[in-house]
């Protein structure tokens, strides 16, 4: 027999299989964009990192689609490289990968050079212009 502690947690197992498989679910809605505040200091946070980090791009634009935000970075002769695309998962600092491929024209989830297909929107910007700048020393871990 069942007691009601273990019926409990398998309650809440099952809640939690459910919302994990079903991104329909109202938990999934509730994350699906990052709020204003989140956009503002992501934009932020990538402009100054990337003022730092690459100086051979003169501006770094991000903008939004649903849980989506995309970044591009800008040359000084205006040219424009779409660099990735960051999945929002409900935390500011944490945010899932997508290179941009040229060859197919899109993004691909991908993984950092740390090994995790999440990380901070600084490791997604290093790992991205590592490639399109031609600059391999951004995928060296510590």
């Amino acid at each position: 027999m069942i007691d009601n502690t273990t019926m409990s947690i398998m309650k809440q197992e099952m809640i939690f299989t459910r919302a994990r498989h079903a991104p329909h679910t109202a938990a999934w809605t509730a994350m699906a964009t990052p709020p204003e505040s989140t956009k503002i200091s992501l934009a932020q946070r990538l402009r100054a990192h990337a003022h730092d980090r690459w100086p051979a791009l003169a501006q770094v634009t991000v903008r939004y689609h649903g849980k989506f935000a995309y970044i591009d970075g800008h040359l000084p002769d205006d040219t424009v490289l779409p660099l990735c695309r960051l999945r929002y998962g409900g935390s500011a600092h944490q945010w899932g990968f997508a290179i941009y491929l040229a060859s197919k024209e899109g993004y691909e989830d991908s993984i950092l050079p740390n090994g995790m297909p999440v990380g901070t929107a600084e490791e997604a910007l290093d790992c991205a212009c590592g490639l399109y700048l031609n600059d391999h020393t951004a995928w060296q871990t510590d």
